[in-house]
């Protein structure tokens, strides 16, 4: 992967472990996927690189100039031993829409955060009761309703995945072209990475995909309109009021103080998160840039005050030293000048927020508190 600049572009190299053939190339300038590749003779080279330090018990990780980083991802060990390159190649192009979701200025965030992005619809518990109802019509245990590829209500069972699959899945949904009905085949990374599963898809308001992942039964030709009419007819308001929710993520009307404009909540045991930089839309920064400045500062709170999750080893063995709350401002500390951002941790829960420069910094810790107690009740 290379990063060329700020809001440069980035490549994305795959190549195999034995022969160093490239298997595929994406890149992507300032978040939005390109045909860009990179040389032959540069691919070659680094190759060689890789190729010369593995004889040495060496691993390349990367390569650096002034303006340029390049690293080589190298396929896992299920991919080194390829009998047909071509047609390695051809069923690897399934997955390019989303490797470039990855590459590209995404709305979601379990990439960085390894939790499930999910959403808070108005009346979950009678969108939970029909969807367990038509699960068990069914007979299929991991079911779940997606708006935009965020995870609305879900079975048991969904919930169950493991990680990564429990973010990919819905994920990958979100990079696909809209489909009224889909009977796609996903390998899952830590269930079955040889064994292919189906992911069924129906469409049920646009945006708004129902979700089934299955083994051979049922078939798709199974889940009848009848079938859907029965669960979901009764519903169809409810389901309507879910299409915004995408980006906005909390139900419409649900209080924020009038500083806040973004946030992101963490629940580390659930693995289930909440992103929206919805508030207050019309001032600045843009969401892109609001989105942005919460992975950054996501990025360091993680690596540097919060553990990665909580009971962990280093967690227990540190926890009379480990903060509760810290705060960045993105300039001068001064009234009304620069971003706020502050981060809260209570138990499971990680609270970050973006504010705006009128909110007083001594004021920060009581305005995450406060927000932190009125979304407890969502995740």
């Amino acid at each position: 992967m290379g990063e060329d600049g700020a809001g440069g572009t980035m490549h994305l190299l795959c190549l195999a472990a034995s022969s160093g053939v490239p298997l595929f190339c994406r890149s992507s300038r300032g978040g939005i996927p390109t045909r860009q590749q990179l040389p032959f003779s540069v691919i070659g080279s680094l190759n060689g690189v890789h190729m010369f330090g593995q004889n040495l018990e060496v691993q390349l990780n990367s390569a650096r100039t002034e303006d340029t980083t390049v690293v080589l991802l190298v396929g896992l060990e299920e991919l080194t031993n390829i009998r047909n390159i071509e047609r390695l190649k051809k069923e690897l192009r399934a997955s390019y829409r989303l490797i470039d979701s990855f590459l590209g200025d995404s709305e979601l965030i379990g990439d960085l955060t390894e939790c499930v992005d999910c959403v808070v619809p108005p009346e979950g518990s009678l969108l939970q009761e029909a969807l367990s109802g038509f699960a068990e019509a069914t007979s299929t245990a991991f079911v779940s309703l997606v708006v935009s590829g965020r995870v609305m209500v879900a079975t048991e069972g969904w919930w169950r995945l493991g990680m990564p699959e429990a973010v990919l899945l819905p994920w990958l949904l979100g990079s696909l072209p809209p489909q009224t009905a889909r009977d796609y085949p996903v390998y899952l990374p830590h269930g079955s990475p040889t064994v292919p599963h189906r992911l069924l898809t129906l469409t049920l308001l646009p945006g708004l995909e129902l979700c089934l992942l299955c083994g051979p039964r049922p078939p798709l030709s199974h889940l009848d309109p009848q079938l859907l009419e029965r669960w979901w007819q009764p519903l169809l308001e409810s389901l309507r009021a879910c299409v915004p929710l995408g980006p906005r993520a909390l139900p419409a009307g649900f209080p924020l103080h009038a500083d806040i404009l973004g946030l992101l909540l963490l629940h580390l045991e659930l693995r289930r998160c909440l992103l929206t930089v919805e508030p207050s839309g019309d001032r600045e920064p843009s969401r892109e840039q609001r989105r942005r400045l919460l992975r950054s500062f996501y990025t360091l709170v993680t690596s540097t005050h919060f553990p990665p999750e909580p009971g962990s080893q280093e967690d227990k063995a540190q926890q009379v030293h480990m903060p509760r709350a810290c705060y960045l401002v993105l300039g001068p500390e001064e009234p009304d000048v620069g971003w706020r951002l502050v981060a809260l941790q209570v138990g499971p829960r990680r609270l970050l927020l973006l504010l705006s420069p009128q909110s007083p910094t001594h004021g920060l810790r009581s305005l995450a508190t406060q927000t932190l107690h009125a979304l407890t009740p969502l995740l």
